[in-house]
């Protein structure tokens, strides 16, 4: 389900961003069988460039997420793997290995081609986190793969006037860089917690596509007199402008504030391949078959 903001008006890039579009995910399953949300990636909003598809994974049914994602192969795009709750192990066949801790993170550059797998490392409990896909321009779809495993400790937090935190992913924000490093898209990855009245005022490079995911409470997104009320589980799509407002009322909120440098490139989807060209894709399939990964 989605909903367009009607008569939004055009606003100049050093303005407020302000909510063009509201979209929830719909359930979904991946891997062998874990129960997701799948917010962009679905048919209300396939995609966002430079993201391809957005999941949250949350449940504490270990039914739900036990059976994990076994190895399978990736090529042509990145992969963000961001913990809220639980433990994940990643592995893969570049002899990378990563726990994913809640509040760690895992950008892995799939490259020309990996095989990797995401198992949980918990029988109970809460699973909860989001994995996120990010395109690759076509000069770097055939690139070496790389792996970043991110500690909790390692993710630099900040304290915003107006009583708003962040936790910086990737980006800057307040004098705080990222530890997350991907040239191509030049990324901005905020987790921000929103106190009861709490409000902030973000930057967000103008050249940048972003959206706003609510994950629990509730969040106001755009300027004053024009922001969107948004609950969780639902996504805003951003408009153009070089900072966004946020704000948060009784009860508080948290999302994730995304950003990153479109594209502008032809996308080819199969499966876990994203080329720029169908015979790109055919050919990553007789690659991965040939065990060429």
């Amino acid at each position: 389900m989605s909903r367009t903001i009607d008569r939004m008006p055009e606003a100049p890039n050093g303005a407020s961003r302000r909510v063009a579009r509201v979209v929830r995910g719909r359930p979904a399953s991946d891997g062998a069988g874990v129960r997701l949300t799948r917010v962009i990636g679905s048919p209300e909003l396939p995609d966002l460039d430079p993201f391809l598809m957005l999941d949250e994974f949350r449940s504490d049914d270990a039914q739900d997420y036990l059976a994990g994602f076994p190895d399978h192969p990736h090529r042509g795009f990145e992969t963000v793997t961001y913990m809220l709750a639980g433990r994940m192990r990643h592995g893969d066949n570049k002899g990378n290995s990563g726990l994913l801790l809640p509040g760690g993170a895992q950008w892995m550059t799939a490259g020309r081609g990996i095989v990797h797998s995401e198992m949980p490392e918990q029988e109970d409990g809460l699973m909860w986190g989001f994995q996120l896909w990010v395109n690759l321009p076509g000069r770097d779809k055939m690139a070496a793969p790389r792996y970043q495993d991110i500690e909790p400790a390692a993710i630099p937090e900040v304290d915003l006037p107006g009583g708003a935190h962040a936790r910086v992913v990737a980006g800057s924000l307040a004098n705080a860089s990222g530890p997350a490093k991907a040239v191509a898209t030049e990324p901005l990855y905020l987790d921000i917690t929103l106190p009861d009245g709490a409000a902030a005022d973000i930057p967000v490079p103008a050249s940048h596509a972003a959206f706003a995911y609510v994950y629990d409470g509730a969040a106001r997104i755009g300027p004053k007199g024009a922001a969107h009320r948004l609950g969780r589980g639902e996504l805003a799509v951003l408009g153009v402008g070089a900072h966004v407002e946020i704000s948060a009322d009784k009860g508080g909120g948290r999302l994730i504030l995304v950003a990153g440098k479109p594209l502008g490139e032809p996308v080819a989807k199969y499966g876990p391949f994203v080329m720029n060209t169908y015979d790109e894709i055919r050919q990553a399939v007789v690659d991965f078959q040939a065990g060429r990964f």
